[in-house]
């Protein structure tokens, strides 16, 4: 009997909605008691800053320019390499509870596994699924056919309308207002809360756990589709934070020339969204301008999302007391993080897109290693990436890293981070949609962020971002033009050019926008 493995994911959790990262809004104990007994990282980047290739960078341990999903709507081969399936052929028992999003969501005709599984049972054809044994998925919504929504349809089809529809009669995605302030994607939900997918997921996984023999090996990936939007929990929990009462992010400047002043220093993009003339995300609703964001509205958007931050945290906990209950505690090595962060209201922005700044870069990452290793509780500044999860999921299972890993296993301390020159850190963002074409390169070293951009329909390939950590968390003073600057920036696109990844070839299909 080894170390057993519970992969714990969120989507689009920001770094400071835990209370061990400094955040007051959302109250998270269980996280952040993992966070005390283990080791908690400070700068933990996605490959990323969307859901698709993010989540296949978890799965492969490799960058989105080589396993190829290079924006989402783009499936990751069937064939790409799996952690999952590295850990089965060890002997591991492998699931995977919740969110996968490998395939595309847009998919009437269920021509990918992932969206008509839950027709098909929780057993995948052939045994498994990109190394999971085990599949029960679920997604934002209640419609669909995913296993949380046949669920619902089937034992409480009277809440299947309660949730928010993400997409308008045109099939695109909604701007439909709702909550006290007419927030965009806030939704009234008077659902149960036992029903609701939060807890859904928790207590399948439970069941899962419940499925194995007391000796067996196992590799659960407890996948939550919260905190993302449309913000929608269980009404019965909303008077767990008066929105009222929730202070503005310090991102947030509530006068419209200070956030149209810091966002005309960035490059054009920026404002372009802001004044909803350009969209280059497909979750972004189209017809929504952020210009017409309000205090009030980014107040009650943070007290939802909080409030569901709560919610996967008390469910967790659940998660770990049954573990605790099986005997195994000892010898299960947790590990929490997302995909990619949510702007929350900076810079006068919802929701995510081709912005890479900590809003959406810097994220919330805590190993809580089996307590029968021994391994002291530490904080690690060095930058590490979310492709190290899969050679660190190696190390737990005591397997040798297979050839085609591209990340390292996670450092145990700042000692060993610098002993293994865990020193910068990469992310991308690449879209072509509807048109709108535009390409991001950032580098993490030595405290600053660089990024450059490739040519694009709204770029001509001069335009950059450079901050440095040391003018305030939010990246509001854009160094790229600065003189005095010139030679770090130079010396960081030296980095990004000599350094990353080649792309693949040849380049995979985009199937559909989300």
């Amino acid at each position: 009997m080894g170390r057993k493995i519970l992969f714990v994911t969120t989507d689009q959790q920001r770094y400071d909605t835990l209370g061990c990262n400094g955040g007051t809004l959302a109250r998270t104990p269980v996280v952040d008691a993992l966070a005390s007994q283990g080791i908690r990282y400070v700068r933990a980047h996605p490959q990323s800053v969307v859901c698709m290739p993010s989540r296949s960078t978890m799965l492969t341990g490799q960058y989105p320019r080589t396993h190829g999903v290079w924006m989402n709507g783009v499936p990751l081969p069937l064939d790409a390499p799996s952690i999952a399936e590295e850990l089965r052929r060890h002997g591991y028992r492998t699931a995977l509870v919740g969110k996968a999003h490998f395939e595309p969501y847009l998919d009437p005709f269920l021509r990918f596994q992932e969206n008509a599984q839950g027709t098909m049972g929780t057993r995948p054809p052939g045994g498994a699924h990109r190394g999971f044994e085990h599949l029960e998925l679920a997604n934002h919504s209640a419609i669909g056919f995913l296993h949380y929504a046949q669920w619902l349809a089937r034992e409480h089809p009277e809440a299947v309308g309660n949730f928010y529809r993400p997409l308008n009669t045109a099939l695109e995605v909604s701007a439909e207002p709702g909550g006290d302030t007419g927030a965009p994607q806030v939704k009234v939900n008077e659902i149960e809360r036992s029903w609701y997918h939060t807890d859904w997921v928790a207590d399948r996984t439970i069941a899962w756990l419940d499925s194995l023999g007391p000796d067996d090996d196992w590799f659960c990936w407890r996948s939550f589709p919260d905190p993302h939007h449309p913000w929608d929990p269980p009404q019965s929990e909303i008077g767990r934070i008066d929105w009222r009462e929730v202070p503005l992010p310090p991102g947030y400047s509530e006068r419209a020339e200070d956030r149209e002043r810091i966002i005309d220093a960035k490059p054009r993009h920026w404002r372009l969204w802001y004044d909803g003339s350009l969209v280059t995300n497909y979750e972004a609703p189209a017809d929504w301008v952020p210009a017409t964001l309000t205090a009030d509205q980014v107040r009650e958007v943070n007290a939802r999302n909080a409030i569901e931050c709560e919610l996967i945290d008390e469910a967790l906990g659940r998660v770990i007391r049954r573990v605790t209950e099986r005997g195994w505690s000892d010898d299960v090595d947790i590990v929490f993080t997302t995909d990619h962060g949510e702007l929350q209201g900076d810079f006068g922005l919802l929701f995510k897109g081709p912005y890479h700044v900590d809003s959406l870069m810097r994220l919330p990452l805590v190993w809580r290693p089996a307590p029968a290793s021994g391994t002291p509780a530490a904080v690690v500044t060095s930058p590490v990436g979310l492709v190290d999860l899969a050679p660190t999921f190696c190390a737990i299972a005591g397997m040798d890293p297979p050839a085609w890993l591209q990340g390292k296993r996670l450092p145990i301390d700042d000692t060993d981070a610098r002993s293994r020159s865990f020193e910068q850190v990469f992310t991308d963002w690449d879209s072509d949609l509807f048109g709108v074409e535009v390409h991001l390169r950032s580098v993490f070293r030595d405290g600053l962020l660089c990024t450059s951009y490739a040519r694009g329909s709204v770029h001509d390939g001069t335009e950059g971002e450079l901050y440095s950590i040391d003018d305030g968390p939010s990246q509001i003073v854009n160094r790229w033009a600065d003189r005095a600057w010139r030679a770090r920036r130079d010396e960081l696109l030296s980095v990004l050019r000599d350094h990353h990844p080649d792309e693949h070839q040849p380049r995979l299909r985009l199937e559909a926008p989300v």
